[in-house]
């Protein structure tokens, strides 16, 4: 016999039904054992199962358990292998041919899984079916072996678990500090991989889940028991399991480079390398690094890559120019001096290297609207956790890396749920600011690709030189044409020539207001408030600034705006031929 099959019940037998009868149906005959175990099904659960003459139950006293039923079924069990099967699932043809191939494809693979409709861990799969029929006939299109489909991962979920028998008797039975049930197969899957075995995700084998059955009639006391459970892991691995198993999919999408190409890529805080092994599984050719202080973490993502514990501010033990990647996810804001290690980094990057960075935003709404009332209370996690150092708006976060000699930056961001009255403050909040920043306010997180040079290394000079000839008054309606043509093809941005100005230019703020001034006159609007705003920042009372802002927002009819920034500037007849125009509209 190839297989023991356990399944575990506690009334809902209609679940068990479908279940049974779908193993039946599409798995091959003499190939496999069902073995049921009954945790007092109060409904006609027992009856039922009495009366099936191909199954081997076990009917327990009390409910003991998830854990500690499964272990009641492997101990009876006579497979070559086992199977942890939820019975509120549906089998499907060739299911457990598939899984079996992927089993035993290699002597290190200890245990494999299925994907499905209804699942966490991203182990669900678009469908589209409506009635059981229906996932049948997709799941014969589905089903499909094929070993490009198979994923390594960090764990799997336990509604449909296949585990090589010799793996079992080598770690142990489940956990039953667990009990009734969650974090089990967690635990499961740590072990099996602190033993040295992978696990799958056969990306090739679907089955229908109907999902968490025996919980949904109780959800309080359902979260109170995740709670628990999630303690006796922490407790029990040294790490919490939400932060130290998430892949960080956002950040690998900003890796640019063909899959095939040979890379060295950097984690900093990598903890149990869940990115890092979705990375191996995406760029097959790549060399991977990691860091992380936590020496519990630090087991698993070291059957990953190569990892160190460092403290990244005191520099890293690699050679220079190594990495053609530095991924920072959540990692800035926990530091002393950010803007010293991002300058530091920069050395250990290739000359077309780039720095992935996530970061959260201290502007987002929830967190003014908090401000606004007065409060700035740290919390265990979000833009105000306890452990946060340091916080960053999108201009503080351009500063710091142009300053630092990074060339080019591409942001994206991360938004969370917007309700109406949400939206109605970010349009107030707006109002009161800038608003060309507007959607500053729905950034939760940024995600940055930072470039060590700038690809474009060609305008990045001419920048320099065209920003320096502006101020010495050579070809200045050339230069700053030039400069502004650039910045409407995307080949350098208005924050990189604010940053050139700071370091390259005397008279910073009459440089800006030739810049805003052929902005104007170029009709390339976006890019003149932000020129003006920051001479104003360099100097509040510079008079031309206030000038040209004003009159700007004026011609936008930016009224209220326009008055503030016009009755600051020095008192002459074009100032007052403007307000008086102002206060007539």
């Amino acid at each position: 016999m190839n297989t023991s099959i356990i399944l575990l019940t506690y009334n809902k037998l209609e679940y068990t039904k479908l279940c049974i009868e779908s193993i039946r149906k599409y798995t091959q005959k003499g190939t496999y054992e069902i073995i049921v175990v009954d945790n007092n099904s109060t409904d006609d659960t027992v009856q039922w199962l009495k009366e099936q003459k191909d199954l081997k139950p076990l009917f327990n006293k009390e409910n003991v358990g998830f854990p500690k039923g499964c272990n009641q079924g492997i101990e009876i069990a006579e497979g070559e292998n086992i199977l942890l099967l939820n019975n509120d699932t549906i089998v499907t043809n060739n299911w457990l041919d598939n899984l079996l191939i992927a089993l035993n494809s290699s002597e290190n693979v200890g245990c494999v899984g299925s994907v499905t409709n209804n699942c966490s861990n991203f182990q669900t799969v678009p469908t589209n079916y409506q009635t059981i029929e229906e996932m049948q006939l997709f799941a014969q299109e589905f089903n499909k072996s094929n070993s490009a489909q198979w994923e390594e991962r960090l764990k799997l979920v336990g509604y449909c678990m296949l585990i090589k028998k010799s793996v079992v008797d080598e770690i142990g039975l489940l956990d039953e500090q667990f009990s009734p049930g969650n974090f089990e197969d967690d635990d499961y899957s740590f072990r099996i991989r602190k033993a040295g075995y992978k696990l799958l995700l056969c990306g090739d084998t679907f089955i229908h889940h109907f999902g968490s059955t025996s919980f949904r009639d109780k959800p309080e006391a359902y979260q109170q028991l995740l709670r628990k459970n999630k303690e006796k892991f922490e407790a029990k691995w040294g790490f919490n399991l939400d932060y130290s198993t998430h892949t960080r999919r956002d950040l690998i999408s900003l890796i640019d480079a063909p899959k095939e190409e040979k890379l060295n890529i950097l984690e900093v805080g990598c903890a149990c390398g869940a990115t890092l092994l979705k990375i191996k599984e995406t760029f097959k050719n790549a060399s991977l690094f990691g860091i992380e202080l936590n020496e519990h973490t630090a087991v698993f993502a070291s059957l990953i890559a190569e990892v160190k514990a460092q403290d990244i501010e005191n520099g890293l033990d690699y050679q220079e120019e190594f990495f053609d990647y530095i991924i920072l996810g959540d990692i800035l804001e926990h530091l002393n001096d950010p803007w010293k290690t991002v300058n530091n980094f920069k050395k250990y990057l290739k000359s077309n290297g780039k720095l992935l960075v996530s970061i959260p935003n201290v502007m987002h709404f929830s967190n003014m609207r908090t401000l606004l009332n007065g409060h700035w209370t740290y919390t265990d996690s979000g833009i105000l956790d306890r452990t946060h150092l340091r916080f960053f708006t999108l201009n503080e976060l351009t500063k710091m890396f142009y300053q630092a000699g990074y060339e080019k930056m591409e942001v994206g961001s991360v938004t969370t749920y917007e309700s109406d009255e949400d939206r109605i403050f970010i349009e107030k909040l707006s109002e009161l600011g800038n608003s060309k920043i507007k959607d500053q306010f729905s950034a939760y997180q940024y995600l940055l690709k930072v470039f060590k040079n700038n690809p474009n290394l060609d305008h990045v000079k001419d920048l320099k030189d065209s920003l320096t000839n502006i101020e010495k008054n050579i070809k200045v309606d050339e230069n700053a044409n030039q400069i502004i043509k650039n910045l409407t093809n995307n080949l350098i941005s208005e924050q990189l020539v604010i940053s050139i100005v700071d370091e390259a230019v005397i008279n910073k703020e009459s440089v800006l207001n030739i810049l805003a001034t052929v902005c104007f006159e170029n009709g390339a609007h976006d890019y003149m408030i932000p020129f003006l705003e920051y001479a104003l920042k360099l100097n509040p009372n510079h008079q031309d600034s206030l000038f040209n802002l004003g009159y700007f927002l004026y011609t936008i009819g930016e009224l209220d705006l326009a008055r503030h920034y016009l009755e600051k500037v020095k008192e002459d007849n074009a100032v007052r031929e403007l307000l008086e125009m102002i206060n007539s509209i």
